[in-house]
């Protein structure tokens, strides 16, 4: 197939762009500069340039494609309708990235969650994540009556080495390096809330299965496992050159520096379970998040 990719340079996009290409697909993937579409042309994606607000560009690369998968922005309702419009009755496929963090609360680090979302537990979004509830529904309810398979993929916390241009999450080095600043490994407020993870090469895998045999309308959480910031904190600790040492950081302080991204990012909980991958025949092989941090190293 031939699969045109938003935020092909990415962290996700690219490591999704890489598994499928040596699965025999071919890919062309959206940049916004030259430079960039040189880069791409030596991991054989051919570069189509121009931006999310480029709706013609974007229109002709999704018909010219047999699918499209958008990883560039989880927030930019708008470009989905374009994708909508641009695929309708074609029955090509639209896979739309959105995050786990849909299912959040606001137990401000102090509680952790007695419940696990799966696909079809139903929850009402936080004020904060309502619009990206929206979009799961534009795009899951545009498939049959369009004409489109549409997929929405919503993974939970990122880890591992990326295989495209960006080789490392946002999460993981932002806390590392925030735990710089202070001297020691944080978490918020009491720390006990709970996160799901996913290694970013079981998310890419998740992706050529979707394509494979995800039918419309289809929601897939990715996780493999959870842990509390806590648990995350003396995992960094341990393993980035703290010494061990910890320190909780005042859920006042991270809201005036982050504001709700903060918040809901690492004071929420956000426990998922990937029901709907794993009967898909998802099945995740790669190294959890503790061992990954065993060996890992910020910027390399």
């Amino acid at each position: 197939m031939k699969i045109f990719i938003t935020g092909a340079t990415g962290y996700i996009g690219g490591s999704v762009a890489e598994r499928l290409l040596r699965a025999g697909h071919s890919i062309t993937g959206l940049v916004r500069t030259e430079e960039k579409a040189s880069q791409l042309k030596q991991l054989g994606i051919e570069p189509v340039l121009g931006s999310l607000s480029d709706h013609d560009i974007l229109t002709t690369a999704s018909q010219q494609a047999d699918g499209v998968i958008h990883t560039a922005s989880a927030d930019h309702e708008g470009i989905l309708e374009v994708f909508i419009a641009a695929l309708a009755k074609s029955g090509k496929f639209l896979i739309h990235t959105s995050g786990s963090g849909i299912v959040n609360d606001q137990a401000d680090g102090e509680y952790a969650s007695p419940t696990r979302f799966n696909e079809d537990t139903c929850f009402e979004a936080v004020p904060f994540r309502q619009p990206r509830v929206r979009m799961h529904r534009l795009v899951r309810e545009a498939g049959i009556p369009q004409g489109i398979r549409t997929i929405v993929i919503a993974p939970s916390m990122i880890y591992g080495r990326g295989r495209g241009l960006h080789k490392e999450s946002e999460q993981l080095p932002q806390l590392i390096a925030f735990s710089r600043q202070v001297g020691a490994a944080a978490y918020f407020g009491k720390g006990l809330n709970r996160y799901s993870n996913v290694h970013i090469a079981d998310l890419a895998d998740l992706y050529l299965l979707a394509i494979e045999k995800a039918p419309s309308g289809s929601l897939f959480y990715a996780e493999n496992g959870d842990a509390s910031f806590k648990e995350i904190a003396e995992l960094i600790a341990s393993t980035q050159g703290f010494g061990g040492k910890t320190v909780s950081i005042p859920i006042e302080a991270l809201i005036a520096q982050a504001g709700d991204l903060g918040r809901y990012g690492a004071a929420a909980n956000s426990i998922v379970e990937a029901a709907n991958a794993r009967r898909l025949g998802w099945s995740p092989k790669a190294e959890p998040l503790a061992r990954f941090l065993e060996s890992y190293v910020p910027g390399q």
